[in-house]
């Protein structure tokens, strides 16, 4: 059977940035170990393959997988999906135009406000289907500097410190000094097995200091045991961050818009645009956002 497929870089507004995701139509029929090969075979952080909604409503059902595994939820996968059916939706257009996207991820429905612009240039925005939630004791400093390369005394900065949360997938929140820690990063599959174990699957490394003046944080993103090295772009990561930002920026009531750097030491210069809203004194809402550009449409014969 041949399904049509489309690469799109995603957090990016310039083709060759951001996360490459692949997206594979009509995979009714494809079964699980099929899925994974064809994600394997893409290489990509993630692959997402089109069914059916549930709901007729809904635009689609998503099942995503990275590589070597199926996820719940991953933000570049839900705004890059959401702009591609959007823009098939309504095609070439002459005004400015505002979609809602309805898609059903393993995680629940997720509902993505999409503003399609006469130029071609996208943005995609959607409430997380879960606010980040605090995980376990994250690993100590010296393990984590062996994983990193780095020394003790370059993790963390002001009342950072290191943490785990999670708003789908879980991360281990690492904060380093500056720029010049982050671009010495060493991540090796060996260290990761040998110092974490196979336990903790992710690592989301931050700073302060950034490289575009418009930017709030730089942040690189690594999962070697789940096949990504190292990721251009993560809003899963971001979702999560914000219980960090949370705990140690402490944000006063209203809304606090955030954006961050990352896939710069890759060659993939990404921004992801995170929406923190306070209320009561909580955080009663988080929003990821971003722009994508189709890059390659092809043909699978599956």
């Amino acid at each position: 059977m041949i399904r049509r497929y489309h690469m799109l870089d995603v957090f990016t507004a310039q083709a060759g940035g951001g996360n490459p995701l692949a997206v594979v139509e009509n995979a009714e029929g494809l079964s699980s170990n099929e899925m994974l090969a064809i994600a394997n075979k893409f290489g990509v952080s993630e692959t997402v393959f089109l069914l059916p909604p549930d709901n007729p409503m809904h635009n689609a059902k998503l099942r995503i997988f990275t590589p070597t595994v199926e996820v719940p939820f991953a933000g570049h996968p839900t705004i890059g999906t959401a702009i591609l059916l959007a823009s098939q939706r309504y095609g070439a257009i002459e005004h400015p135009q505002n979609v809602i996207v309805a898609l059903e991820e393993k995680t629940g429905t997720v509902r993505v406000g999409v503003k399609l612009r006469p130029e071609g240039l996208a943005f995609a925005e959607f409430d997380t289907p879960n606010l980040p939630e605090q995980g376990g004791a994250p690993p100590d400093l010296e393990a984590l500097s062996m994983v990193l390369g780095l020394t003790k005394a370059e993790l963390g900065f002001e009342n950072h410190v290191p943490s785990v949360y999670r708003a789908g997938l879980e991360f281990v929140m690492v904060p380093v000094h500056g720029l010049s820690a982050m671009a010495r990063i060493e991540v090796t599959k060996a260290a990761w097995r040998d110092v974490l174990g196979d336990g903790l699957d992710s690592l989301f490394v931050y700073c302060r200091e950034t490289l575009n003046s418009g930017c709030h944080f730089h942040a690189r993103v690594f999962a070697p045991l789940l096949g990504i090295d190292e990721d251009p772009a993560t809003g899963s990561a971001a979702a999560a961050f914000a219980g960090a930002i949370d705990r140690f920026d402490d944000p006063r009531e209203g809304t606090h818009r955030y954006f961050i750097e990352q896939g710069i030491e890759m060659g993939r210069a990404s921004q992801i645009s995170l929406e923190l809203v306070i209320e009561h004194s909580r955080l009663h809402a988080v929003r990821i956002g971003g722009n994508a550009i189709v890059s390659e449409q092809g043909e699978l014969t599956v």
